[in-house]
């Protein structure tokens, strides 16, 4: 009897917004579905996607129109385009969000008020297969501009997907920890204040230029 492939998500973390949207387009091309392709930016790192973009508690009821501009930066990924909407997530602030995450980032929102960190941010990204400690970093990186991607895939076509997530330079995780941890970071807080944007930008900046990520 042949053996099904066991379903696996896989996900990968941007400093820059057009890697984010590289990857996404790659993966299309590649053949993934869009109802299996995931991306949550962070409207502070995306200064060049020339987005209306609102931000505070204003961003989790505006329309996903607002997502026009990043979405020009996606090109063909139509199935990711008519997914777009933005929330604002508590400790990270406004993001642009599409594909099935977007449904359970609404649902951290709504969590992370009466569940903390586990019924937030953290707990949806570790739901959805990311080890608790790299969902740290993943929700620490997206409060200083960073976007994530996800993907679900069978495990038959887990190296195609690396190979992709590579070569639109994602960071590497255990590296981008290190530097946290040396700044003496120890976990992402959701009760922490939203970076402004310039601020924002000034810490992903100090992590670019502080380690090959």
């Amino acid at each position: 009897m042949k053996r099904e492939n066991t379903m696996k998500t896989m996900t990968a973390l941007f400093d820059d917004y057009e890697d984010a949207a590289q990857a996404v387009r790659a993966l299309e091309a590649a053949g993934f579905e869009g109802d299996d392709v995931s991306l949550v930016v962070s409207t502070y790192g995306t200064e060049g996607a020339d987005a209306d973009i609102v931000s505070g508690e204003d961003a989790a009821t505006e329309s996903a129109g607002t997502g026009a501009g990043l979405g020009a930066l996606l090109g063909g990924a139509s199935g990711l385009l008519a997914g777009l909407g933005v929330i604002a997530i508590p400790g990270v602030g406004p993001v642009v969000a599409a594909g099935w995450l977007l449904s359970t980032a609404v649902g951290a929102v709504a969590g992370a008020a009466v569940g903390g960190a586990t019924g937030g941010l953290i707990g949806t990204l570790v739901h959805s297969g990311v080890h608790e400690s790299d969902a740290h970093v993943l929700a620490e990186s997206m409060r200083r501009g960073g976007s994530v991607v996800s993907v679900r895939t069978d495990e038959a076509r887990v190296e195609e997907v690396e190979g992709i997530f590579e070569a639109a330079h994602r960071v590497d995780i255990a590296q981008r920890r290190y530097l946290l941890e040396s700044e003496g970071w120890t976990a992402f807080d959701p009760s922490a204040p939203d970076y402004d944007p310039e601020e924002a930008r000034r810490q992903r900046d100090r992590d670019n230029l502080s380690g090959p990520f």
